[in-house]
């Protein structure tokens, strides 16, 4: 799949380019038209840096970060945007005046959910909940949930692509969306075109990458 990368770049941020590959995949949630491949972004250090210097750029200073809850393998960016945030003059009300970066886990039944250890940096905090990718905003709201549970309270959510504008009233600052991919599309799994075309599925795929079938 790899031939078919196609990469475009922000035309707001020239440092950050999103690689995607058309074809056919399949997530927990619905098929896609486009597999938007964050690997580089996520893994790179040089790329990471550029991710969270541009989503930085989208909050002033008069946003309260304490927590950037990273969701999708997104560590590495959250651990520079909490950097850049902090630089930027991002109050946070800890103790120790510093962002708190970290990630929940799934458990055996899908649920999202913390660990003892970590549930301090939810509870009473204001989460900045980091995404790599947004399609239908059904795991999106499984996080919400997850962080309402444990008593956080979502400052702002950022993705760097997302196919949903906002969730929950909440708006969704994304770096880039289906304006930067025009024919992007994503179908249930039970009406999808492609299928009924007969297309088979290339990948399954999911924040983290794809499985090819």
């Amino acid at each position: 799949m790899e031939n078919r990368v196609q990469k475009i770049i922000s035309k707001k941020y020239p440092d950050v380019g999103l690689r995607v590959i058309p074809g056919h995949f399949m997530t927990s949630h619905s098929h896609i038209n486009y597999y938007v491949d964050m690997t580089f972004m996520k893994m790179r250090q040089s790329e990471a840096k550029a991710v969270a210097k541009a989503i930085a750029s989208k909050y002033n200073t008069t946003t309260i970060v304490d927590t950037i809850v990273c969701m999708d393998g997104c560590e590495v960016i959250g651990a520079y945007l909490a950097d850049e945030l902090t630089n930027a003059g991002i109050m946070s009300m800890n103790a120790h005046k510093t962002i708190y970066v970290t990630s929940p886990e799934y458990n055996l039944t899908g649920q999202i959910i913390f660990r003892q250890n970590l549930i301090p940096m939810i509870e009473g905090k204001n989460v900045l909940l980091l995404l790599a990718s947004t399609t239908t905003g059904k795991t999106l709201s499984k996080c919400l949930d997850c962080i309402d549970y444990y008593k956080g309270h979502i400052a702002a959510i950022a993705s760097i692509f997302s196919a949903v504008n906002k969730i929950s009233d909440i708006p969704i600052d994304s770096l880039f969306t289906t304006a930067d991919i025009p024919d992007y599309k994503n179908y249930p799994h039970k009406n999808c075109p492609l299928c009924k075309e007969g297309k088979p599925i290339d990948a399954i795929v999911n924040g983290f990458g794809y499985s090819t079938l």
